[in-house]
């Protein structure tokens, strides 16, 4: 059996791909857009929202049985807006040029749909250790996304990879640039993102109408 049963392996798998936030559900695309124009920002997203989600998922399951219907969305933001506090906090101390390049992006996680979306449809319905499982798998679903959009917006747009030349010199005319490669600086603007996760999720669900066909 392993550590994992097969429906608790399917909470970390399935947000991958069949149930993907992004790209099948279509959540979290501000943030897509927003910060992805370069990888670091998308890694560190991607790392705040795996924090969040996970341990609010987390927090939201444990008290699920004494929270009031009424008040559960109150309760529910006030975990939130805690964990993404110790986020930003975290981000100030050891990494504060990128806590000022994420800006208020890091704020905005509080309101993310995706994961006030997984606290109400599945944490306050479920055990502690289910909820983690789901919160870890819709966090890197989401983040992979992000991974991938900023890969190559900051690759075609800068020619570097976390800062990195990794196509060569613009100035000094190496690498790539030797044979007159240039960078595309609309890989860096809002509507190149859109395009590329429209891309992204163009290829993921022409992939799963292909495996349902098959089966």
């Amino acid at each position: 059996m392993g550590l994992l049963s097969k429906k608790d392996a399917a909470l970390i798998t399935d947000p991958f791909a069949d149930n993907n936030p992004i790209t099948i559900q279509v959540l979290g695309i501000c943030s897509a857009l927003a910060i992805t124009a370069e990888l670091k920002a998308s890694i560190v997203m991607a790392v705040s929202v795996l924090f969040v989600l996970g341990l609010g998922n987390v927090v939201i399951s444990l008290m699920r049985n004494i929270i009031p219907s009424k008040i559960r969305i109150i309760v529910q933001l006030i975990v939130v807006a805690t964990l993404v506090i110790i986020v930003d906090l975290v981000l100030k101390a050891f990494q504060y040029e990128l806590s000022k390049t994420l800006g208020a992006f890091i704020g905005l996680i509080i309101t993310n749909c995706i994961i006030m979306g997984r606290f109400e449809a599945f944490a306050l319905a479920n055990g502690p250790w289910k909820s983690f499982l789901d919160g870890i798998g819709n966090a890197v679903g989401y983040g992979v996304i992000l991974i991938i959009v900023g890969f190559f917006r900051e690759l075609l747009g800068s020619g570097t990879l976390l800062g990195f030349k990794v196509l060569g010199d613009p100035i000094e005319k190496t690498g790539l640039y030797a044979i007159g490669y240039e960078n595309n600086g609309f890989m860096l603007l809002a509507p190149m993102a859109l395009i590329v996760v429209g891309i992204i999720i163009w290829i993921q669900r022409s992939r799963n109408e292909a495996l349902i066909e098959e089966n």
